[in-house]
Formats: structure tokens, sequence, C-alpha cells
């Protein structure tokens, strides 16, 4: 993985000549992610007038991550697919950890591209209004925004996983098993919203009875607030929660645990946050997704004339995963619902968002 160095060469070059300053060390080798508030400046790229003439024509990636890279969840799946970037396409990669500023936003899109990155991910809709502004500046440079349908014949391009499709399935698994659920999002954008009709649809494809307690955090990293939200949806009566916060969710997982109730897990396998009561999890390999893309990229062959949608259709991409150690394993019978609906949602026999008006 490329390292992210700070005046090497000068220091290197005071050292000849004075004998007296020591080389600057060079960051570890190591795959830590920086610390969620840290400032761009301490992951930025090295100058291009400092990279050797041979790594010219290097392909190089940038990801920009709305939080830890290691959450085991929606960040991670970008951090995954970057990893495999470097290891399957030889990519150059760098990524930064942001909080919720655009001027941050700004600055690191265009901080990357300035350094002749390829092309460069912001991971999550709200990174697209600074896509869409930067991009302009840098017209050799693509732009993939996560959790968008934006297309507008530039380069930028949205990259939308079909989140309603996911939880669609987590619905069928939940409304088989009982008559109420809940669902905690971060903040109420598009691809949120998606994900909760597509809950709600799958559980009433299965039980009429079903109904879905919402909550929306207005964060990503609020875990005691997500928490909170579930323990109240469970006193109301749900008995399968589920969350669609980023890091905040692991906080309805503590809840399911504390009150002995049934979870879903999202955006990977989640068991491990509570191994006997997380049921299933839909699994979302969107670094696998990302390679694909990136190796058109690479290639010359992305076409560039669309969004990009990530969806059941591609199993490598999205899947359910059972847990075989839950208090109470999901039957048979309900996993050939699932896969039953699966069959319905790839022939578009099945729609995750009837009923919805944007």
């Amino acid at each position: 993985m490329k390292r992210l160095l700070t005046l090497t060469t000068v220091i290197l070059l005071v050292a000849m000549v004075s004998a007296c300053t020591p080389a600057a060390t060079e960051a570890p080798t190591d795959v830590e992610a920086p610390a969620a508030t840290e400032a761009l400046a301490a992951t930025e790229v090295p100058a291009a007038t400092e990279a050797p003439a041979a790594e010219e024509d290097t392909f190089k990636v940038g990801l920009l991550s709305p939080g830890p890279v290691n959450d085991q969840g929606w960040n991670q799946t970008a951090y995954d697919g970057l990893v495999l970037m470097e290891q399957e396409l030889g990519a150059e990669i760098s990524y930064v950890e942001l909080g919720e500023s655009p001027s941050d936003f700004e600055k690191a899109f265009r901080d990357y591209a300035s350094q002749g990155y390829d092309m460069v991910l912001g991971h999550g809709f709200q990174f697209q209004d600074s896509a869409v502004k930067v991009a302009a500046e840098y017209p050799d440079t693509k732009f993939f925004v996560s959790s968008s349908y934006y297309y507008e014949g530039t380069n930028v391009y949205g990259i939308n996983t079909r989140s309603d499709q996911a939880y669609y399935l987590l619905g069928v698994i939940a409304g088989s098993y009982g008559d109420k659920g809940g669902y905690v999002g971060g903040v109420e954008i598009p691809p949120i919203k998606e994900g909760e009709v597509g809950f709600i649809n799958g559980g009433l494809s299965v039980n009429p009875n079903w109904s879905v307690s919402v909550a929306y955090l207005g964060n990503w990293t609020d875990v005691a607030a997500a928490k909170e939200a579930a323990l109240s949806m469970i006193d109301e009566g749900a008995t399968f929660v589920t969350p669609n916060a980023n890091i905040a969710g692991n906080g309805v997982y503590q809840a399911a645990v504390e009150k002995d109730v049934w979870a879903l897990g999202s955006f990977g396998d989640q068991t491990a946050q509570a191994p006997e009561n997380i049921v299933a999890s839909y699994v979302l390999n969107y670094g696998r997704g990302l390679v694909n893309i990136a190796r058109e990229v690479k290639e010359g062959t992305f076409q560039g004339d669309s969004n990009i949608l990530l969806g059941v259709e591609s199993p490598d991409v999205m899947y359910i995963s059972y847990n075989e150690g839950a208090k109470e394993v999901v039957s048979q019978e309900v996993r050939d619902k699932v896969a039953a609906a699966i069959e319905g949602l790839v022939s578009g026999e099945i729609d995750a968002m009837a009923g919805y008006e944007q």
C-alpha cells in the first residue's frame, strides 16, 4: 500500500550534508485506520513533483470515508475494495476518514485529483455535491459517489446499492417470524429511506399484519442513540430490529442482546456483534463491485454512460448470510421464501419499492 510521506526528501538531503539530523521515519507498514477525527493533512498524498518518474503511469485510487474504515460495516466495505484494488490491480491506494464538513470533502477530492489520481470515491451520498463541484476542475479524474443515482454526462458517476432489495429480503425473514420490526437509520437520505421501504414491503409480502417502527438518528456515529431507539422499539413490541446507520448501528445489536430479541445484520456478516441474536445478515461485498469498476477504468474500457447499480442480480456482491449458531436458526422454509424473493427481484416480478413515491 502506498504510504504517505512528509518531507522525507528534504530531511535526507540535510542529513547527508550536516550528518546531524536523522532521516524522517517512514510510515509503518501496517494498515491501521487513522482516527476518524484526523485532518486530511494526516493522510495527504505527496506532491506530484515528489513522485519518481517511473511511477507516473501507476494506477492510483483514493477513498473518502465518512467514518472509521474498520467499522465492520458500511465504511469497511469500501476500504476492503481499496485493498483488493492494490492486490488484484497493482493500484497505488490512499484513503482519508472525514467527518461531515463539505469543505473537507472538497479539499479531499481536490487533493487527490491534483495529484493525478485516476479515480476517487466518496463513500456516501453526502459527498455528491462536493464531487460535482470539484470534478469540473479535473476532467481527467473519474469521481465516484456511493449511494447516489447521479449521472449527467460528466466525469461523476453515482454507484447505488439496491438497499431496498437487501432489506426486502431481511423483511421476508422478520415477517415470517413476527408481526412487528424496528428499523434504525442514520440520516434520512434516499438510500437509507429505500432500505426502510424495502424492509416494510418484504415483511408485508409474507405477513399482512407486519408493521415497522422507524427512527432516524440524524448522524452515523451515535451508538448510544441507536441503542435507545432500538430499545424503545422493542418495548413497543418489535421482535426483530435492524440498523442502516454505519457504525451507530452497533447500538441496535446491543439493544437486541440486552432485551434478548432477534436482530438482522447489515452490510456484512455481523454475527460477532450478537452471536445468539443475529439470525441473518445482509452482506454487501461492495469491494468486489468497486474492483470490477476500477478494472474497467484502469484498462480503459469503462463506458461511463450511466450511473451504476449493484443488486441481488450480482450474488458475489449482495447476498444473505445465515447464522447457524443463533438461538433460533432460520428454517429451510423461510430460506426458500428468501430464495424465491431473490428470483422475483432479479426478474422484475417483485418491486421492493412498490408504493413509494419520492
